[in-house]
């Protein structure tokens, strides 16, 4: 009995070789897998901090939001380098007119003869300014942006009898103009001898509505095409 072999001795050792070598294969290969994610999730976290800081060494700072610069700069300057240059026929006496840049009212010099802009007389002022307004800006004046709203034609006259005085009387009803229009008219006329002795520029049409007083502020230099402010209807000065 002692020399007899057991026929399932030899195959039941093989078969748990077999099995103990496909479980330490399964094993190793587990492992292996694991280490080559290990090291794919290190060399992407490493990456991902080399560029964080090169960006950071070029002065941007990273964001996971939307910002918001603003709107462009403008390029229009609204600036004029120099005085025009032109010839020029008879004396001419200097005036200023405001002109629309950039959506806002910016001043320019011009010059008008001297027969039209002579002082003491605020009718043939304006009228000299109100030309000058529905002049077309000059080359340089549109290089610069300067563009007008005051459309000829359109002519200032003085007061009627009864009107308050300093009264201007256009050839159209002030508030059928366009605001950025009147805004210009105004705030030219508020820096000459055509506004009445407070400052106040007194406009009237040419129907029946009483004059109104307009003044020319900060605000509408900024926006024009908003409403002015008004002091009127003003009373009338009386039988004469």
């Amino acid at each position: 009995m002692s020399g007899r072999t057991i026929p399932g001795g030899a195959g039941t050792s093989a078969g748990t070789s077999t099995s103990t070598g496909t479980s330490m294969g399964t094993s190793t290969a587990g492992r292996d897998f694991a280490g080559a994610r290990m090291r794919r999730v290190v060399a992407t976290a490493a990456g991902a901090v080399a560029f964080a800081a090169a960006v950071a060494g070029c002065g941007i700072r990273t964001t996971t939001v939307p910002v918001d610069a603003g709107p462009a700069p403008s390029r229009v300057p609204c600036t004029l380098s120099g005085k025009e240059t032109a010839t020029q026929t008879q004396p001419q006496v200097p005036v200023r007119v405001y002109l629309v840049c950039a959506s806002a009212l910016e001043a320019v010099d011009r010059a008008v003869p001297i027969a039209e802009g002579r002082t003491g007389n605020r009718v043939r002022i304006a009228q000299a300014l109100l030309g000058e307004l529905q002049e077309n800006p000059s080359e340089t004046e549109r290089e610069a942006g300067f563009t007008t709203l005051v459309r000829a034609p359109l002519t200032v006259l003085g007061p009627r009898s009864g009107d308050a005085a300093g009264t201007l009387r256009l050839s159209r009803q002030p508030d059928d103009l366009p605001p950025a229009a009147l805004a210009q008219i105004v705030c030219t006329f508020a820096e000459s001898e055509a506004a009445a002795d407070d400052g106040t520029v007194v406009l009237g049409g040419p129907g029946e509505y009483p004059p109104r007083g307009y003044r020319c502020t900060p605000s509408v230099k900024l926006r024009p095409d908003t409403a002015l402010p008004t002091t009127g209807p003003l009373p009338s000065a009386g039988p004469s």
